[in-house]
């Protein structure tokens, strides 16, 4: 019985074959959005366990000096005494393709188990013979051509972006005769020996930054791709639950027969249930598909982003891995569940006829505005309540989604409304019957018109997120890189040279020197800062005591990047400890993009703190018409290599440029939402085509030509997506607003203003309009060269 129901189910869909490809379009489109983003996840945090390891296997605890390189002497006298110890060389050096990061490893002391060590040692001959060789990925190597490098060998266990050598052989890459970053610890070395601070009473134990560790510091990115993704299966279900419903509508006479027959209500829900699934399973296969075409288009603008914002390195290529497909397939299943639940329940509660009366779907299957305006205002309270009270990254996604969704649920009734409105202002009897139809069709368009409205809310609140960020960024960048002139000098002798060249050929030298220190209980960066009209002039400052620069010149006060204050919750007039001394914290200040703590003290301090510390950068102040000279007498008179110099320009064209593909992959999630939503309102318009015919019959009938009534479809259409438009303003700048003062604050430690941008709200309106244009211009010529017989069937069948 089951099978012979199922065979009949199936029929309508031979009948109907573009009904079933926009079935299986939903599902695929809503499957593909949600996949391809936990494909992106998979592979990073998969590049950051593959990094972790191949560095010295994970949570393995490292001896570093703050003031600067380990020297051979105090690895010697450490190995001596027992501590298993295996230095670490770590740096950048450039390929034709862009910088590669460069780590040196000693393979014969490395800790056991160490991936990329044991690919090191079984190439004995690569590894000591000659200039010895570079171990990397066969990304990383096609960036490494030059003929200056050694020997690349191609190893599967090196994470991308990074190559491995011999530790002398880094060295020598390096151009550094001596000093190890960091010492990792053999989890065999026993600690019971003698003292460190006896050996080397200048090195700290610190824990080594491990997978988790990065994945963790990353996962707020990975909320927010996650969001994007939910967001973007919702928009897709819309579509699937119009296209159920559609199905269910045509097939109230197949039902009917089959309940008449006597086909138990069971059986006949579980035929359906069984197509569903059927159903589920080829969108699901086509979705994943889709998913891995959209992951491998966005991977690169998401690896930019990760090494922009946290400095974590991801592959550049896509594998295809069970935990986001077999994740897709059951999101597949769920989705599907959820669109086709309320017909289910419908079908099932239906006595045996009802389906046989006209509209019966309709009428039982869509809430009333009323309700739907109350569940909204219980979302919105929801919304409220977690501004006020809740914290956190999932407090803030909370209070987005329930904001998001009652507005959502609140769109039909505003909309109603606003159409009452119009329908008391018209006098003409085809304005009015216009008003009045467009508000009979507003149930059946409404699940459209709210995936169209989240779509465009989406739209509005991360355009505006994005372009505040580029507005603030741009004049951040102008503040922060105020030196016409940056320099980098190989050594301390060329360093003293070169302030000795530009005594008389520049206006200033400011000291541009840092070292490694963790700074409030977080790895990070200590940097100095001269007592410069430079710096008080353009240094952006978001608090800060009155007397902030001469509390810094006089070595009293230091200054605290934003992320670190917010995330210790450290601010002006507190103290902080750095090196073997207290500050006062004289100010806070913007730094956008950093993903490390960071704080500033004045350069005696600097010098007094940290004396190893190697001191190489410089900023050159210069007037802008003579920069160029001043390059050229570097460069020329000078002799300093062309890659030592960055001028101001190229800079800001670089960090900028950064900027742009950071936030890629946001523009082309906004964009295939937008796409889903104009999908969902074509499904919509001709879900409703034929359901239409016993109202647009009597109009026809009494005079109006089926092209005039094609063209006010259109307009029914274009005017119900201008109002969802107007409407998703102000859903989106709320979005906005928790984006930038509550999402950003959580996820990356910095809060930004807000701009408004109307030209992208009207931009987004007249893309809205134009979707909504074409998704009725199909339905609409269907309803023009309709054949009249069609419409006087109508009334033969007493409708």
């Amino acid at each position: 019985m089951i099978l012979t129901c199922l065979q009949t189910l199936l029929s309508h869909w031979r009948r109907r074959p573009g009904q079933a490809a926009t079935l299986i379009l939903g599902l695929a489109l809503a499957t593909a959005l949600w996949s391809g983003v936990q494909a992106i996840n998979a592979e990073a945090r998969q590049s950051y366990d593959r990094a972790a390891e191949a560095i010295g296997g994970d949570n393995l605890d490292a001896l570093v000096d703050p003031s600067g390189p380990i020297s051979t002497q105090t690895y010697v006298a450490l190995r001596r005494a027992g501590w298993l110890v295996s230095p670490i060389v770590d740096g950048w050096i450039a390929g034709d393709g862009g910088r590669v990061r460069l780590i040196g490893i000693d393979v014969l002391t490395s800790p056991a188990g160490t991936a990329v060590s044991g690919a090191m040692i079984s190439e004995p001959d690569e590894l000591f013979a000659g200039p010895g060789a570079l171990f990397t990925s066969a990304e990383t190597a096609a960036r490494l051509t030059s003929d200056d490098l050694p020997t690349i060998q191609v190893t599967d266990t090196a994470p991308p972006g990074i190559a491995f050598a011999d530790i002398s052989v880094a060295l020598a890459l390096l151009e550094r005769e001596d000093g190890f970053d960091r010492l990792v610890i053999d989890p065999r070395s026993p600690r019971d020996l003698e003292g460190l601070s006896a050996i080397a009473p200048g090195l700290l134990i610190e824990p080594q930054a491990s997978g988790e560790d990065l994945a963790g510091l990353t996962d707020s990115f990975h909320l927010n791709l996650t969001a994007f993704g939910l967001l973007s299966f919702a928009v897709g279900l819309f579509i699937v639950n119009g296209a159920v419903g559609l199905a269910f509508e045509q097939r109230r006479a197949a039902v009917r027969t089959m309940r008449s027959h006597g086909v138990a209500m069971r059986t006949l829900v579980l035929a359906l249930v069984i197509e569903l699934t059927l159903f589920a399973l080829v969108a699901g296969l086509l979705g994943i598909a889709l998913g891995y075409a959209i992951a491998a288009v966005l991977l690169p603008d998401v690896a930019a982003t990760l090494r922009g914002l946290y400095g974590a390195t991801v592959e550049g290529s896509l594998t295809l891995r069970p935990t986001w497909w077999l994740g897709g397939l059951a999101m597949t299943g769920i989705g599907t569940a959820v669109a086709a639940t309320a017909a289910l329940v419908t079908l099932a509660r239906l006595p045996i006829l009802a389906p046989a009366r006209p509209r019966a779907w309709s009428m039982r299957a869509v809430s009333g505005s009323r309700q739907m305006a109350v569940g909204a205002l219980g979302f919105l309270a929801i919304s409220l309540v977690t501004m006020v009270l809740g914290s956190g990254l999932i407090a803030g996604f909370v209070m987005l989604g329930a904001l998001l969704l009652g507005a959502a649920l609140l769109l039909p009734f505003l909309l109603e409304r606003i159409l009452s409105a119009a329908q008391s202002f018209a006098r003409a009897p085809l304005a009015e019957w216009f008003w009045a139809d467009t508000r009979q069709q507003l149930r059946g368009l409404s699940l459209a018109l709210m995936a169209l409205l989240l779509a465009l809310a989406t739209n509005i609140g991360v355009g505006t997120m994005v372009s505040s960020f580029r507005l603030t960024f741009t004049g951040w960048l102008d503040q922060r890189l105020a030196s016409e002139i940056y320099v980098r000098a190989d050594d301390a002798q060329q360093a003293d040279a070169l302030l000795a060249f530009l005594e008389t050929r520049s206006d200033a030298v400011l000291p541009i020197w840092d070292a490694p220190f963790d700074i409030a209980g977080r790895p990070g960066e200590v940097y100095s800062v001269a007592d410069h009209a430079t710096y008080r002039d353009n240094w952006p400052m978001i608090a800060a005591l009155p007397d902030v620069w001469d509390r810094v010149a006089s070595g009293d006060g230091a200054l605290l990047n934003e992320q670190t204050a917010r995330a210790a919750d450290l601010w002006p007039g507190d103290d902080l400890r750095l090196g073997q001394s207290t500050y006062t914290i004289a100010g806070v200040y913007s730094d956008y993009g950093n993903p490390t703590a960071q704080a500033l003290i004045s350069v005696d301090r600097f010098i007094a703190e940290f004396p190893n510390a190697p001191r190489l950068n410089f900023g050159i102040r210069v007037a802008q018409s003579d920069a160029e000279a001043v390059r050229n007498a570097l460069e020329d008179d000078f002799g300093l290599n062309p890659d030592q110099m960055v001028d101001q320009a190229a800079l800001k064209a670089l960090s900028l440029s950064i900027f742009e593909r950071t936030f890629a992959v946001s523009g082309a999630l906004n964009v295939l939402t937008l796409s889903v939503a104009g999908f969902a309102i074509l499904t919509a318009l001709l879900t409703l085509a034929t359901m239409r015919l016993p109202q647009l019959a009597p109009v026809w009938a009494q005079g109006l030509t089926r092209r005039r009534l094609a063209w006010f479809e259109i307009l029914r259409a274009l005017a119900l997506a201008g109002l969802t438009a107007v409407l998703a303003v102000p859903v989106g700048l709320a979005l906005a607003w928790t984006l930038l003062s509550v999402i950003n604050v959580e996820a990356f430690g910095w809060k930004l203003p807000m701009h408004l941008f109307p030209a992208q709200w009207l931009a987004l309106g007249g893309a809205a309009m134009v979707a909504a244009g074409l998704a009725a211009a199909w339905p609409a010529r269907r309803l023009a060269t309709m054949a009249p017989a069609r419409l006087v069937q109508v009334f033969a069948h007493a409708r």
